[in-house]
């Protein structure tokens, strides 16, 4: 199947391009590289069907992982290697739609399965050929034993040319011989060797089930057992082994002796260690990965009754800019002082620090008191952090946001706590940073929600899920209907209608604002035209007229000006009829390039109305030089006129504004009329147009028709 460039297949295939070149130095194979690609191919898939899969199989990670070592991939660098890919392109190549958090956090446990799955293939692999020299070994049972009763000669041979350590032992525990494999395993003479008893040998890590095997063999209960077991050898070093005993009956059946068989696996238990420790371990700082941290995390949640666990979620201020003008190896360095730090913040028991990645670290303490100490912990980590870091002769300023979780065990996912953690740490560096933040819940339910909300905006405009409601724009001096602002509106499927307050920010981030706003336009507009069709000039006023409201994004987007050309040819309606609304703020300090785009517009015949006006601190001189030809003041500035007597200060406030208004020849419209007298106010004042609840609520379009109607038959 050819894939198409760029499209999942593509990707999935370079992911598995770069990882078979990754791998294939370290494989031994006699397949060529292209080959052995396409022998990883389905491994690939494989892994981008558990990152994307609606739950995680750890069990199919494993069996990746399991499946190198059927690659003939069983050099321990051949894994090391492999999880770097993982790590560094599966999100990258085979999840860049999702939601990336999620996945790294996904891709972490991957690698950890994978990990385990390696190991766990090698050690049956190898456990594999231990068992054809073990069924080699038991075979040589019945050679030894006979050779016990006919030939001394011939049990010699056999014992002491064994490539495994072989000892004999008699039912009370003495031990009568050892050959020499298994001398060269204890590092001693034989007669020190001959000279033990069996029970000399228990190890404080021999698994619970070791001694009841034992007794039940030499009891004749049991025929064979077969453990792991480890051994202290005379120069205080451990040897661990792989350990089957067996019994040897005479020749009528009766238990006689007791024959062991040992294969040193201290070097691949030393290797095993090695690869957990890499796999759980952040390879820069020492400190506890992301996986480990999830499973101590884990571990704390699912402890019992009246146990509690606290969390702190931190995050550098500033780092990125350290790393962009000193370098990444500065900022590794910085890393790695930092991570100490940490580390010797988190000393108390059940006390643990991990890095996540990048600047994010995690510290965590359980116990049943942890309200308290969770507290202690993030003032010793934000002390720890107060000292400058030396780094190239520099010292740095390091400071961090905490978002700090605690609560009891039982009632929260890993996933849950971290995403609490880490939403409590944004809203403490929104803050000002450099300080520690508690977790709310309502505080994460909202940032819960506007995660959702930015990630369905895109579909949501496809879904045709936003529409349009609009506010008549009336004439102070004779009541008459001039035209309406256009408000849109998100009929979210289950959040129900929502304000422009709820998603334009959202949409403003996310840089949708540039489609959505272009939408809203050429809706608008084209309802202008409706109207115009409709009712002509229905006063002597002229016909009506849309204000839409323009961003700072779609301010500074290149293509406002020929969108908004393109709309109204395609349309056929007048500039005109349109009064394109901008913030005051938005305008502030704005430069020659930034006025360009409304200059041309105005120039064309579209009202520029400087929204807002009164809440930005501008420079009044500023007007002059702005292309807007309406001032519409903020309601901030008219609510006390909705008592009586209204307050002086603001009366004058706003007959001042509106005399430098008409000064300049702008008109001035009043927001947020809610009373009769505050109109009437407004108007012995001289403002020129007015919106507001007194006269309706933004609506459908067939209500301002109906107001126009009622305006133009009087």
């Amino acid at each position: 199947m050819t894939a198409e460039p760029g499209g999942p297949e593509d990707r999935l295939r370079r992911f598995a391009t770069i990882w078979s070149r990754a791998v294939f130095p370290v494989t031994s194979t006699s397949l060529t590289r292209p080959e052995f690609e396409e022998q990883l191919l389905p491994l690939a898939r494989r892994l981008s069907e558990i990152l994307l899969a609606h739950g995680f199989d750890t069990d199919e990670a494993r069996q990746v992982g399991a499946a190198l070592i059927d690659a003939h991939s069983t050099d321990p660098e051949a894994l090391t290697r492999s999880l770097d890919c993982v790590d560094a392109y599966l999100v990258l190549y085979c999840g860049e739609d999702g939601p990336q958090d999620e996945l790294r956090m996904r891709s972490s446990r991957i690698q950890h399965a994978m990990a385990a799955g390696f190991a766990q293939a090698l050690r049956e692999r190898t456990l594999a050929e231990q068992e054809a020299i073990a069924q080699a070994a038991l075979r040589a049972q019945g050679v030894v034993a006979q050779a016990l009763h006919a030939s001394e000669a011939r049990f010699r041979a056999v014992f002491e040319g064994a490539a495994i350590g072989i000892g004999i032992a008699d039912l009370e525990g003495n031990v009568l011989q050892v050959n020499g494999a298994l001398l060269r395993m204890f590092g001693g003479s034989e007669q020190t060797l001959r000279g033990r008893k069996v029970r000399e040998w228990a190890h404080p890590e021999d698994a619970p089930q070791t001694w009841r095997l034992y007794e039940e063999l030499v009891r004749g209960d049991r025929e064979h057992y077969h453990v792991e077991k480890a051994f202290n050898r005379s120069d205080g070093t451990v040897l661990w082994t792989n350990l089957t005993v067996s019994l040897l009956r005479d020749a009528d059946g009766e238990p006689q002796y007791q024959l062991a068989l040992m294969e040193d696996t201290t070097e691949r238990r030393l290797l095993n260690l090695r690869l957990r420790y890499e796999a759980t371990h952040d390879a820069l700082t020492g400190l506890p990965n992301r996986t480990l941290f999830f499973e101590r995390l884990e571990k704390a949640l699912s402890a019992g009754e009246g146990q509690r666990f606290g969390l702190c979620y931190l995050d550098l201020d500033g780092f990125k800019t350290i790393n962009d003008s000193l370098g990444h190896s500065a900022g590794d360095r910085l890393l790695v002082e930092v991570a100490d730090r940490l580390q010797s913040c988190a000393t108390a028991p059940g006390e643990m620090v991990a890095r996540l990645g990048g600047d994010e670290f995690v510290a965590l303490t359980t116990g049943p008191a942890t309200q308290r100490e969770v507290d202690d912990l993030a003032d010793r980590i934000m002390n720890a952090l107060v000292t400058p870091i030396s780094i190239d002769g520099r010292e740095l300023m390091v400071r961090g946001s905490i978002g700090i979780v605690e609560g009891p065990a039982g009632e929260r996912t890993p996933a849950e706590v971290l995403r609490s953690a880490d939403i409590t740490m944004y809203r403490a560096k929104s803050a000002g940073g450099n300080r520690f933040e508690l977790a709310d819940p309502e505080a994460d339910a909202r940032a819960i929600t506007r995660h959702g909300l930015t990630t369905a905006l895109p579909a949501a405009l496809d879904r045709n899920e936003f529409f349009i409601e609009y506010q008549p724009l009336v004439h102070l001096g004779d009541g008459s209907v001039r035209g309406a602002e256009a408000l849109v509106r998100w009929l979210h499927p289950q959040h129900g209608v929502l304000g422009p307050d709820r998603f334009i920010p959202l949409a403003e981030h996310t840089g949708l604002i540039v489609p959505l706003g272009r939408w809203v336009l050429e809706e608008s507009i084209r309802q202008a035209r409706e109207w115009r069709e409709r009712y002509g000039e229905h006063d002597s006023a002229g016909p009506l007229r849309i204000n839409v409201n323009l961003s700072p994004c779609q301010l500074s987007h290149p293509g406002l000006v020929q969108d908004t050309v393109d709309i109204l040819e395609r349309t056929g309606v007048a500039p005109d009829a349109l009064c394109l609304e901008v913030t005051e703020s938005a305008l502030i300090g704005a430069d020659d390039d930034l006025l360009k785009p409304l200059r041309r517009l105005a120039e064309m015949g579209v009202d520029i109305a400087l929204d807002d006006f009164g809440t930005g601190y501008s420079n009044l001189a500023n007007l002059r030089r702005l292309p807007v030809s309406i001032l519409k003041l903020d309601r901030s500035f008219t609510q006390s006129m909705q008592q009586f007597p209204a307050d002086p200060v603001d009366l004058k406030i706003v007959e001042g504004i509106v005399t430098l208004a008409h000064s300049l020849d702008l008109a001035v419209t009043v927001e947020g009329v809610e009373t009769g007298a505050q109109a009437e106010q407004l108007r012995i004042l001289g403002c020129d147009t007015a919106q507001g609840w007194y006269y309706a609520r933004p609506g459908p379009p067939e209500r301002l028709h109906e107001l126009a109607l009622v305006d133009a038959t009087g």
